[in-house]
């Protein structure tokens, strides 16, 4: 596994702080529509899907996903659009009306503080703030490339009477603003309709099917070879993927590719994951309570605390460890906990590669890797080696 040193100049800029966020009013082509123009994007890791050549984008190497946010007042709608990779929200703050199909009579549902909603490529979509307060969508895109947005025939001709158009390379063009009309490229023009009748078609039930609520979340108590030494002690409930999971019993609730792995992370101050690393790229956002995350180790250990909705990006082959340092700052499922999402790069399940103090106290407690990376009693493993 390449050693992956993290520099302190690396560290500050791989750490998005939430009072850093920069927002754009303008990402795209509904920016004018009434009822969608007091929207905020922001585009955290990759540009995701934005049509606006200004957008603030923080980190843009490629992490085989797309990390950013959507700010909606109350009474704020998303436009009807599609997407051709995957799409999943996570619910740090809000009440939010969601619809998809064609017309986005399809199939509704009501998504609240916790929620993860994976919404499936190829369906139109769109959401709506119906809560008191202003509330954020973290979103996260599969694939580097996500081919674009596609948005619905009455979006596009709505924004054209605003004087916004789209060019088939994906510009937004702005008449009011004095953008000419291109000559080189074509407008894109709305999806026909026989291709819109062949669209997927899902049930309320089926879609429901893609949400977990915070009471849906499959905890499991020990999801790691750290999970019995002090300061090893977080919990992991896996959502999308296999992702990091060590414990035969992970269940994820969502298998098919999404591009990358999430869960749910949480721990009681003290607690959380120790001294390990991994050749997947890893973006950690606070959910609740603040947190250290130390990279490196030795003489290099550099130590980040995080708050809420503050995000990390660790790069691949870097040591790391996190430990919650309270559980205050934020909404949690569990009272006295602080949590994290974990989202890890790929499709596969992600092999450690743990500290030698971990595998050795681990040893002394009973635990070892099987030769499938899967936890397993020690004193087994030493019997089936042969050994005394």
């Amino acid at each position: 596994m390449h050693d992956t040193v993290v520099s302190a100049d690396e560290l500050v800029r791989r750490t998005v702080r939430h009072a850093d966020w920069v927002p754009c009013r303008a990402a795209f082509i509904d920016c004018r529509t009434p009822g969608s123009d007091r929207k905020d994007n922001y585009s955290f890791i990759g540009p995701g899907v934005t049509q606006n050549a200004s957008q603030h984008v923080n980190l843009r190497e490629p992490h085989g996903f797309n990390l950013g946010a959507a700010g909606m007042p109350h009474g704020t709608t998303n436009s009807l659009h599609l997407h051709f990779t995957a799409e999943v929200f996570i619910n740090l703050d809000g009440d939010y009306q969601l619809r998809w199909g064609p017309d986005g009579t399809q199939g509704t549902y009501r998504s609240v503080d916790g929620d993860i909603v994976s919404v499936p490529p190829w369906i139109f979509r769109g959401f709506t703030n119906v809560g008191d307060d202003d509330g954020i969508l973290l979103t996260v895109l599969g694939r580097d490339d996500t081919g674009g947005i596609i948005w619905g025939p009455t979006v596009l001709a709505e924004a054209a009477g605003h004087g916004l158009h789209l060019t088939a390379d994906n510009r937004l063009i702005d008449t009011v603003a004095g953008d000419p009309l291109p000559e080189d490229v074509a407008l894109i023009r709305p999806m026909d309709q026989a291709e819109i009748d062949r669209l997927d078609v899902y049930t309320a039930e089926q879609f429901r099917g893609r949400v977990v609520h915070a009471a849906d979340r499959p905890w499991v108590a020990e999801p790691y070879l750290c999970s019995r030494l002090p300061g090893g002690g977080a919990e992991l409930a896996p959502v999308i993927g296999w992702g990091t999971a060590e414990s035969r019993a992970a269940a994820p609730r969502l298998l098919d590719p999404h591009g990358f792995a999430l869960a749910w992370l949480r721990a009681l101050p003290g607690d959380g994951v120790l001294t390990h690393r991994h050749d997947a790229t890893q973006v950690l956002t606070v959910k609740a309570g603040h947190w250290a995350v130390t990279l490196n180790t030795g003489d290099d250990a550099r130590t980040v605390e995080l708050g809420p909705r503050d995000t990390l990006s660790v790069p691949p082959g870097a040591w790391r460890s996190m430990t919650a340092l309270d559980a205050d700052g934020g909404r949690t499922a569990t009272p006295g906990t602080g949590e994290l999402l974990v989202v890890t790069g790929g499709d596969g399940r992600v092999r450690h590669e743990w500290a030698p103090e971990v595998v050795a106290g681990a040893r002394d407690r009973g635990r070892v890797l099987d030769a499938d990376g899967y936890l397993a009693p020690a004193a087994v493993l030493a019997f089936a080696a042969g050994d005394d």
